[in-house]
């Protein structure tokens, strides 16, 4: 399982980062620009981390990982959320906040 604070780090090591609470205290939000690209659900465990994706790679990872889902209350073809049990490693889970941070560049910029 991963730590509240290892998540947070991750997402927060990159540039331009925003944080709000629009849904409560319990969900941070991070944005890039007003581009919201990762939402960490805090006070749920194990932790579970709603990300922008890829459609091909949401459909393959929600196949391949019982812990990959639709966007929980976004939209499930833009949007997956991660259930954090270490199903899937730190490295993976780094990546995957990567490609959403760079959806959320590649939405601003257009």
């Amino acid at each position: 399982m991963f730590e509240y604070s290892q998540v947070k780090e991750i997402i927060t090591s990159y540039d331009g980062i925003a944080k709000s609470y629009p849904y409560g205290d319990e969900i941070e939000v991070f944005s890039l620009n007003d581009q919201m690209f990762a939402l960490l659900y805090k006070d749920l465990m194990p932790l579970q981390l709603s990300l922008r994706c890829d459609q091909l790679l949401s459909k393959h990872l929600r196949e391949k990982y019982e812990t990959v889902l639709s966007g929980r209350d976004l939209n499930p073809k833009s949007w997956i959320t991660v259930i954090l049990t270490g199903q899937l490693s730190i490295e993976e889970v780094r990546d995957l906040i990567r490609h959403s941070y760079e959806l959320a560049k590649e939405l601003d910029s257009n």
